[in-house]
């Protein structure tokens, strides 16, 4: 039985580069960008109004010109009309392309407009304003985003905006996701009463898909034939192996027999944890790797989160997310000398501070009390009473709002 601390420097030993695709930059949401964009020209490209009203030269106000005929009405898009004198003015929209011989705008607020004649009625007024002057955010062939970090909504502008197409990305591992046990059936069939319906590979499916990561679902019954025959084939074809179930003390728990077998060569088993503690990790002789989690759901939920999460994110080298840190709100005692994963309730004081309340459950079969709770909470194995007020590390599972 190896620490949380161990199980983790194991795990984050066996990080991968899986290569890069390019892929259109719409479907590239939520991917880890492994190239660094460049502005194909200066942004803005030109001077760029920022507010609707009128364009003239600055030099007019400073002869004491204070109305302009208005020679033309200028919209975004529209090639720039040139002003020939200091008493003309172009109304102007924003986000239209500054005339060469304007170089100053005021708001349509500050203005009164008649007989198409615009007069300034402010005395605030000075050379430049409302301008977004060309090149001003980046300059052209500088980097608008660097490598290794998702890509966002707001990246995905950005490559709208330099022309880039197609982005090249961190290819995604293979994944299977892998069932066991004869108790469980499909969620379609109607269990019989010492019958439950398969849950965790769908929780574990739809978190990978936030990562872009579509995996394959199988579930193999509890015989060694048939196990040994399915996870042989699994291992050729696949990167990664996540499995729920079967790796307990049972006289079933047929899967780390079979895939030492199979000559995946085991890492560790079992983890001073709780939930989770059966937990298996192992590589494959050709490489792939094997997450073998315990099969209560709370388990297979928090493995999951606490170590094939941070293993895939240091894969896809978009760097360690910041450490999280919440403030425990009540008391609490946790006698086994195990790493405990509380989960709790996150929520902000006027401090700024984020508080973990605890969340009642009924143990690691409570999947349901999942919905509820926010994150886990990581107490360590050394104390047993936890009070109100201390800091400790938490892993959340669920955005906040």
């Amino acid at each position: 039985m190896v620490q949380v601390h161990k199980a983790e420097e194991i795990i984050q030993a066996e990080v991968r580069d899986f290569g890069t695709e390019s892929v259109p930059f719409e479907q590239a949401l939520g991917r880890v960008l492994a190239e660094e964009l460049k502005a194909d020209r200066d942004m803005p490209p030109y001077n760029r109004v920022a507010m609707d009203g009128i364009a003239f030269r600055y030099e007019a106000l400073e002869q004491g010109i204070k109305t302009f005929k208005i020679k033309a009405t200028q919209a975004a898009g529209d090639r720039p009309v040139e002003i020939e004198s200091a008493e003309e003015c172009i109304e102007i929209m924003t986000g239209a392309a500054l005339p060469a011989s304007a170089d100053t705008v005021v708001r349509y607020e500050d203005l009164e407009i008649q007989d198409g004649k615009a007069t300034v009625l402010t005395d605030e007024v000075s050379k430049g304003q409302n301008i977004h002057a060309q090149g001003k955010d980046k300059k052209q062939d500088e980097a608008v985003a660097l490598a290794n970090q998702v890509v966002t909504p707001a990246l995905i502008g950005v490559a709208a905006a330099v022309g880039a197409s197609q982005l090249q990305v961190k290819m995604l591992p293979r994944v299977v996701v892998i069932s066991t046990g004869d108790e469980l059936v499909k969620i379609e069939e109607t269990p019989l009463p010492y019958q439950i319906r398969r849950s965790n590979s769908y929780t574990i499916k739809a978190a990978l898909e936030t990562y872009g990561v579509q995996a394959d679902l199988l579930h193999i019954p509890d015989d060694i034939a048939t196990m040994k025959r399915q996870l042989n084939n699994c291992l050729q074809q696949y990167d990664v192996l996540i499995l729920s179930g079967g790796i307990s003390m049972g006289k079933f728990d047929y899967v780390p027999q079979v895939l030492e077998e199979l000559e995946v060569i085991k890492l560790f088993h079992k983890v001073k944890q709780r939930p989770g503690k059966p937990f298996w990790f192992g590589k494959h002789a050709q490489g792939a790797l094997a997450f073998a989690l315990p099969g209560n759901p709370v388990s297979t939920f928090m493995c999951f989160h606490r170590y094939f999460l941070p293993w895939l994110e240091a894969s896809l080298g978009a760097g360690p997310k910041r450490k999280a840190y919440a403030v425990l709100t009540k008391d609490l005692t946790f006698n086994p000398p195990l790493q405990y994963f509380l989960q709790v309730n996150l929520s902000q004081n006027e401090q700024g501070q984020m508080l973990a309340t605890p969340q009642e459950g009924n143990g690691s079969g409570d999947f349901a009390n999942l919905v509820e709770a926010d994150a886990f909470l990581e107490l360590p194995a050394e104390q047993t009473n936890f009070k109100q007020g201390e800091v400790y590390q938490v892993w959340p599972f669920k955005q906040l709002v």
